[in-house]
């Protein structure tokens, strides 16, 4: 562990990988909103991570200091079992280039960051860190999960040989801005928020939501995902990931509760109990990061009114 603070000259060169997505996108709102002057930004047309060479002359030429790491293929258990070789194969690329030219080119520091996904299928609950490569895989997103391991081993490596300072941090389920509200291959969270949206607008009687309702899952607030990486990115020099989540469970009956209230549908909740719940608790045990002194600030109320505004501001307007 390092004492101090390592992110202090509000100057330096911060390359944030993957700008556009949901986590990094949040990751320079935070970044810009503590100051930060000199991030870079690069989006995919601009710069293609799977490709090597240009990886190399990206670095060569702007030689950020830290690098955060938040690009990635990701997708739901539809579009992992349909393209597991690009669910490997992309990460795998995406990441080795980025550590590889980070250390070549003397980043001083670099968080990758992954998925509760890594860990195994019938993990302890809460999933503790040490948890990791115990036991087999959930089958149906391995391929992302098993691009995402290589990826902390490869950090832990580079320390171990070379002494440089990449960390892993494992975010929990994430929601917030620029989430993806697509019908089919969406999360849990937008989903609901999207069909319960719908179901106002078109005036339905009943939302059927499938499954029991009765699985605990854990959300956080990717504002709070943001404000986390800079706080490991300031004070976390370990060899360990460090688990990332708000360590606050809800059942999916509660979660659909609370976005129907959220959203304003007036009519009723239905459960498809014929349909299946899917793993009965999934929580991360993130004391670790608590104790270090980071805790979670967004509740999950304010976080999905913050979330419905946006949705309504950007993705309903733009489809009008």
């Amino acid at each position: 562990m390092s004492s101090g603070s390592s992110m202090s000259d509000k100057s330096a060169k911060i390359f944030v990988a993957g700008h556009r997505g949901l986590v990094g996108s949040a990751i320079v709102r935070k970044l810009q909103q503590l100051g930060f002057t000199n991030l870079v930004l690069r989006t995919h047309a601009e710069l293609d991570l799977t490709r090597q060479a240009d990886v190399e002359s990206f670095f060569a030429k702007e030689k950020p200091v830290y690098v955060i790491l938040a690009a990635a293929k990701v997708g739901g258990i539809h579009a992992n079992n349909t393209y597991p070789a690009d669910f490997i194969g992309v990460n795998l690329q995406i990441q080795t280039n980025v550590i590889h030219s980070a250390y070549e080119h003397g980043v001083k520091k670099l968080l990758f960051l992954g998925s509760s996904c890594i860990y195994p299928k019938f993990a302890p609950q809460p999933i503790p860190e040490s948890a990791l490569l115990t036991a087999p895989l959930e089958p149906t997103n391995e391929w992302y999960a098993i691009a995402k391991i290589a990826g902390i081993k490869t950090c832990q490596a580079y320390r171990i040989q070379h002494g440089w300072d990449a960390i892993s941090g494992m975010p929990t389920n994430l929601y917030g801005p620029n989430d993806n509200f697509h019908p089919e291959n969406s999360h849990v969270l937008p989903a609901l928020m999207r069909r319960f949206h719908e179901a106002k607008v078109y005036g339905a009687e009943e939302v059927v939501v499938w499954g029991t309702g009765s699985p605990l899952r854990e959300f956080l607030h990717v504002d709070d995902l943001a404000d986390a990486c800079v706080f490991l990115m300031d004070r976390y020099s370990g060899l360990e990931h460090v688990n990332i989540g708000s360590g606050q469970e809800v059942t999916i009956k509660e979660l659909a509760e609370l976005v129907k209230e959220v959203v304003g549908f007036e009519g009723k909740l239905g459960w498809d109990c014929t349909k299946p719940d899917g793993t009965p608790r999934k929580l991360m045990d993130s004391s670790k990061l608590a104790s270090l002194g980071w805790t979670p600030k967004v509740s999950l109320r304010d976080g999905l009114r913050q979330t419905y505004d946006w949705y309504l501001e950007n993705v309903c307007a733009a489809n009008k």
